[in-house]
């Protein structure tokens, strides 16, 4: 393996991890700096079923939303916002397509850059297009579609990012098994190779076209694992197997970094606060204003460490408040007003830590995602940094650890159960990657629509 692993913190303590604030400030093309001392909120408009049929109602659909969430900035008086726009399909199928859009938002952005002197910047997000069960994840139609995207809309954004799909073929049929090998597989082995590949060609279009090449998420996985956790009570996955993913989730989106890849990371990779750890690059986070998309236990503490506030993803739809991009938009501008007023008021530790307590003890995936659980998870990553499996299993185990040794967190007797099964299975584990891949090709060989080619494996 060719890929430079991270072998050192960023980071020296938890203690010195903070919103707004990272040690590799980035700046991009609009002049915006992210990480540099102040929160700035990031709106997910998305469009309505219906609109994608075909360009003119597409570019029509974001013309409003966009709009919408610029024009709230200037109402409340917000001076910072990214907007946000994840490709539907139709945008990567049809590259021109998402250019256009990307073009009529930076177009609109500079409008309000010029007559309101708003701070504005623009993410694109390329829906990855590759599906291991019709054809290559290298070498496909649909992996060049996903490649020309990146390249159509790099001349318009100014941050670049994607959600990777990289071994979810295994983690789907590990997750239905409650199989954290199989997880420990498809992320890190599978989906560090695949974003290892994937990666330097989109930091390439990136730098072609002066624009930020900002991450990737485990949204494919580790967000599955968390979103069928669910509730306190729901059991179609055990929470504390969804914190082992999460845990492994950030060996796997750390290769974007690795890379070249310079942040900010994107909203929905929960592991982020880890990641920042590691590199000290911005990141962006969600929590509680993406209760519009989906469910979470931990709506506080993924505020802890962010440079961005962002909401998943809002459908265009109108309110009592006005349309969806503006609402989201108030409650994403007020939140991040209050962190950076807390920051000027020289109160930020304290404002931090009522973000991270409330959700301690709340949850699983809440406890590991506090600042001082996501360093020690990183410094686990980074001390065994000799293959992407062996970090990722390392992370896992911390995690796990973590869990166990707080008595204040507490387990139902399954969830309990669960986690020492799984720290067991993950114990009795090989040391050496190429042994664990061994054991992992004669395991899952047969699952349907993997192809080891895929992975050079």
């Amino acid at each position: 393996m060719s890929l430079k692993l991270s072998g050192r913190m960023a980071y020296e303590s938890p203690d010195t991890m903070m919103f707004g604030t990272a040690l590799e400030p980035v700046c991009t093309r609009c002049g915006m700096t992210i990480g540099g001392g102040a929160v700035i909120p990031e709106i997910v408009p998305h469009p309505r079923p219906g609109s994608e049929q075909n360009l003119k109602t597409l570019l029509r659909e974001f013309e409003r939303a966009n709009g919408d969430a610029l024009e709230q900035c200037i109402l409340l008086g917000f001076p910072n916002v990214v907007v946000e726009n994840e490709h539907v399909s139709q945008m990567t199928h049809n590259p021109e397509w998402g250019r256009e859009i990307a073009s009529q938002a930076a177009g609109q952005i500079g409008e309000y850059v010029e007559k309101y002197g708003l701070n504005a910047g623009y993410r694109t997000t390329i829906a990855d297009l590759r599906k291991p069960e019709i054809g290559d994840m290298r070498r496909s139609d649909r992996t060049s579609l996903v490649l020309e995207a990146f390249e159509a809309c790099a001349e318009y954004a100014d941050i670049l990012s994607i959600e990777s799909v990289g071994g979810k073929e295994i983690s789907d049929h590990a997750l239905l098994r409650n199989d954290i090998v199989g997880m420990l597989f498809a992320q890190a082995v599978l989906g560090g190779r695949d974003m290892e590949w994937l990666w330097p060609q989109i930091v390439r279009v990136a730098k072609k076209h002066g624009c930020v090449a900002g991450g990737d998420t485990d949204c494919a996985q580790a967000n599955v694992a968390m979103y069928m956790a669910g509730g306190f009570v729901s059991k179609d996955v055990p929470h504390t197997m969804a914190a082992l993913c999460r845990a492994m989730a950030a060996g796997r989106s750390l290769v974007a970094y690795e890379c070249g890849a310079t942040g900010p990371g994107k909203d929905c990779g929960y592991e982020n606060p880890i990641i920042k750890a590691i590199t000290g690059l911005p990141m962006s986070a969600e929590g509680k204003t993406s209760a519009c998309a989906h469910m979470s236990l931990c709506g506080n503490v993924t505020a802890a460490v962010c440079d961005l506030w962002a909401n998943e993803a809002v459908e265009y739809h109108e309110m009592f408040g006005g349309t969806t991009p503006a609402v989201f938009t108030e409650m994403l501008g007020y939140d991040a007003a209050m962190m950076n007023s807390s920051i000027a008021l020289g109160l930020q530790k304290e404002f931090q830590a009522c973000l991270a307590n409330s959700d301690r003890y709340r949850s699983a995936h809440g406890f590991i995602l506090c600042p001082d659980n996501a360093w020690e998870i990183g410094k686990a990553l980074v001390e065994n940094n000799d293959s992407m499996y062996s970090r990722a299993r390392a992370a896992a185990l911390k995690c796990g650890r973590l869990m166990l040794s707080d008595a204040r967190l507490r387990f139902t007797s399954y969830e309990r159960d669960s986690l020492l099964s799984y720290l067991k299975e993950l114990e009795a584990l090989p040391d050496r990657e190429g042994d664990f891949i061994d054991l992992c090709l004669k395991k899952y060989g047969k699952v349907r629509a993997f192809k080891p080619a895929s992975y050079e494996l």
